[in-house]
């Protein structure tokens, strides 16, 4: 890698800390900043997934007076949540490349969609767990079948899977943000550890965009946690609605015409 390559993953690695741990979309700037580096897509996805896994755990830990209870219901959810997780990044690596990239813009499309609806989501999940008595405190219900597939799709791509996961575990932390903020955190870091050991094992890590790219997330994910104690998420899930969008639009010119 050449200095503005190297620049490039870090400042894309600090941005996507902070917004990974103030409302999620760090994919939205860390993995088109892997492709611009010249990986393809799905070394791409490997080495964004490496990378911000040690931020989000940093991110967690910051907050962690707001943490749930590590007890057996949370635990089941992290299990849960994990075994999706692996499925997805296993079927990540048994998709031909050709067809990943294909699929990049309806992925990116998606991940802007569901920013740019997150508030309808997490409403719409909190009003059937009202109707079915599963809200409060630590209540977690039956969010285990909401989170598996979400963790699915986070291994398998992972833009905008914080939202998901943000709006599944406000319904078991009775709307409260910041102690949901944390378990998304918790969980995210978790799903992201376990992608990238399967990723690692099987050796498509390109470690230096990605050893690069996690100093920069380590640095934002501290500045992130801050600031996800004071400010709300709307002005930065906005910014990702906007980028995302155009992202969409770039690289569905890019691979598609």
């Amino acid at each position: 890698m050449d200095l503005l390559h190297i620049l490039l993953l870090l400042g894309a690695g600090v941005i996507g800390g902070i917004m990974s741990s103030v409302a999620g979309g760090a994919a939205m700037f860390t993995f088109p900043a892997l492709l611009a580096a010249g990986l393809n897509p799905i070394l791409a996805i490997a080495a964004n997934t490496v990378a911000l896994t040690p931020g989000n755990f940093l991110a967690a830990l910051y907050d962690r007076s707001q943490a749930p209870p590590l007890g057996w219901p949370f635990a089941s959810l992290l299990l849960a949540s994990a075994a999706g997780a692996i499925i997805g990044a296993a079927l990540l690596l048994v998709t031909p490349i050709r067809v990943f990239t294909a699929l990049v813009p309806l992925l990116l499309a998606f991940a802007t969609v569901l920013f740019a609806y997150a508030h309808r989501i997490s409403g719409w999940l909190r009003a059937r767990a009202v109707a079915r008595g599963e809200t409060g405190p630590h209540h977690w219900g039956r969010s285990i079948p909401w989170l598996f597939p979400v963790s699915l799709y986070g291994g398998y791509f992972g833009a905008g899977v914080g939202v998901l996961v943000l709006g599944v575990l406000s319904v078991g932390t009775g709307g409260n943000y910041r102690s949901a903020n944390v378990a998304k955190n918790l969980v995210t870091s978790l799903n992201m550890l376990v992608a990238s050991a399967l990723f690692v094992m099987q050796g498509v890590v390109p470690w230096q965009p990605a050893l690069v790219m996690m100093a920069g997330a380590l640095v934002g994910g501290m500045i992130g946690a801050r600031v996800a104690q004071v400010m709300p998420n709307s002005a930065a899930r906005a910014m990702i609605v906007i980028v995302g969008a155009l992202l969409t639009i770039a690289f569905a010119w890019r691979y598609w015409f």
